[in-house]
């Protein structure tokens, strides 16, 4: 065994399931280990066989149709559970089974109601029936941070002779602290005579947030397996992140001098994977695969970055499988960062122009938490290139009704180059038909990609706040709009997106944007 190497066993679809909604059925818990196989973890704890049928099914499934890691089955010290997991099992080629007994006395008396003897019995029969039927065999003493240590050594001595291979200790309800945790390691290495005979693993819970500094400081003391999961989700607060694990152990080689057998550039797939079949969203500042996590917003940051990369980041966002650092333009960004955004849409300002756009910029981005592509261009249009042009539509009037009796309909007064154009239609709801008769009247050719609304006050009578984006021709605009009422708010939204589209027809007409999109100042 190479002494540098840290395995990774990922138990997602085990105790990451368990994580409150996260429950997943057979064919998705196959896709997501097959998955986990191209990210190339060590071992996939594929879930807990004798809990149910659909565990078992899938735990046989994998076995069958997934290649390259250890294939794992969950088993409490029970002959049942054992003999169940070896029938899920016995198609893999490279098969584990993982049992376990508590070994804190808090847990035997209260929980087990076992003397210490029994459960050391326990423990030892169940190794040796699992040996019976595997020859890679895992023994987790649970809760073992919370165990009495000379105890906990005879327990672990008496089921390495019984023919396990790997002995987990965990960290069951995320109680130790990192240089707790990491003592405890060095005491097992110290006082279990046949220590050498099998790999110490760890599996810590985040309840403090301490489950990777817990498993960090095990590793610097010897422990050589790792269990974690994707995103860090699991049973109450989750489980150590496997991508902040594999990514500490690549980022600071230097000090710590271990490898993985993570391909980390899948990473990122993964976790947008778990997210999607599991519903619970990674938080945006959540490290490595959160959306925050190669975003820069500070103006030094970006200033930094752009001059070079490492200023500002320790790794890159493609060794995780992100294409690109983002730079998000907000109040703290920086002209170097605003002037670099400009050039990529296109635009090649001036100094002075370049000063005037910056703090139209100022202004808006102390008005919202994100400045969009989309208003930038926006705003370099509005300020810089044509100041002084009129809007095409206007909003004059609104009538709209809906209901669960009445087809819902609109009626839209609108100016049009000064002109009063009026229209009614019907729609599949009084914001469809408002949207449907402000189309017929202005001709419009464009497409609806997203309609979005927030309430800006609170209340019944809160202030509605209306997005869309609008696209035509390869070219997206957003419009906003607001008012107490939302069809109003929704129109005005609308005829906002609708005037920037014309206004750039305008602005194309007279010579001031080329067919490509750069603009020529």
């Amino acid at each position: 065994m190479d002494n540098n190497r840290v395995y990774i066993f990922d138990t997602t679809l085990r105790d990451g399931e368990q994580s409150p909604g996260a429950s997943m059925n057979v064919e998705e818990k196959v896709v997501v280990a097959k998955q986990l196989a191209k990210l190339g973890v060590d071992i996939i704890e594929a879930g807990f066989a004798f809990s149910s049928p659909g565990d078992f099914e899938a735990i046989k499934r994998i076995a069958e149709e997934v290649e390259g890691p250890v294939v794992c089955s969950l088993a409490r010290a029970k002959p049942a559970d054992i003999d169940s997991a070896y029938g899920a099992l016995k198609a893999a080629k490279k098969p584990r089974i993982h049992t376990f007994i508590s070994t804190s006395d808090i847990h035997l008396k209260h929980q087990f109601r076992m003397t210490r003897d029994e459960a050391l019995k326990c423990a030892v029969d169940m190794v040796e029936r699992a040996s019976g039927y595997v020859t890679d065999v895992e023994f987790s003493p649970m809760d073992a941070s919370r165990s009495e240590p000379n105890y906990l050594y005879e327990v672990i001595e008496a089921v390495i002779r019984a023919g396990a291979t790997t002995i987990n200790i965990p960290d069951t309800v995320g109680y130790s602290l990192p240089h707790l945790f990491g003592r405890l390691i060095k005491g097992i290495k110290e006082n279990v005579p046949n220590i050498d005979k099998a790999i110490i693993s760890v599996h810590c819970h985040n309840d403090l947030g301490l489950a990777v500094a817990n498993s960090l400081s095990a590793v610097i003391n010897g422990a050589r397996q790792v269990e974690c999961t994707v995103n860090g989700i699991g049973e109450r607060a989750g489980n150590a992140s496997l991508e902040e694990i594999a990514m500490i152990i690549k980022t600071r080689a230097d000090e710590l001098g271990l490898t993985t057998g993570i391909n980390t550039e899948q990473i990122f797939p993964a976790s947008r994977l778990i997210s999607s079949i599991t519903g619970m969203k990674v938080q945006a500042n959540k490290a490595i695969v959160g959306d925050n996590a190669f975003a820069h917003e500070s103006g030094i940051h970006q200033d930094g970055l752009l001059k070079e990369k490492t200023t500002y980041e320790i790794m890159s966002p493609e060794s995780v499988g992100i294409a690109a650092s983002t730079l998000v333009l907000g109040k703290h960004s920086g002209r170097h960062a605003f002037r670099e955004r400009l050039k990529e849409l296109g635009y090649e300002l001036s100094d002075d122009d370049l000063n005037k756009a910056f703090e139209r910029f100022k202004r808006l981005a102390d008005k919202k938490k994100v400045v969009f592509d989309e208003d930038l261009e926006a705003l370099v249009q509005d300020e810089v290139l044509r100041p002084d042009i009129a809007e095409k539509y206007v909003l004059k009037s609104l009538q709209a009704n809906g209901g669960t009796e009445s087809l819902p309909r609109a009626e839209v007064e609108l100016f049009v180059d000064g002109i009063p154009v009026k229209e009614s239609g019907e729609g599949d709801g009084p914001v469809d038909a408002a949207f449907k008769v402000v189309a017929r009247i202005t001709g419009t050719g464009s497409e609806l990609l997203r309609y979005a609304v927030n309430a800006i006050t609170e209340g019944t009578d809160a202030q509605g706040e209306v997005s869309v984006r609008l696209k035509e021709n390869d070219y997206i605009v957003i419009g906003q709009g607001a008012h107490t009422d939302i069809i109003v708010a929704s129109v005005r939204a609308y005829i906002n997106a609708l005037n920037k589209l014309e206004y750039r027809k305008v602005l194309k007409k007279e010579g001031l944007i080329e067919k490509k999109g750069k603009v020529v100042l």
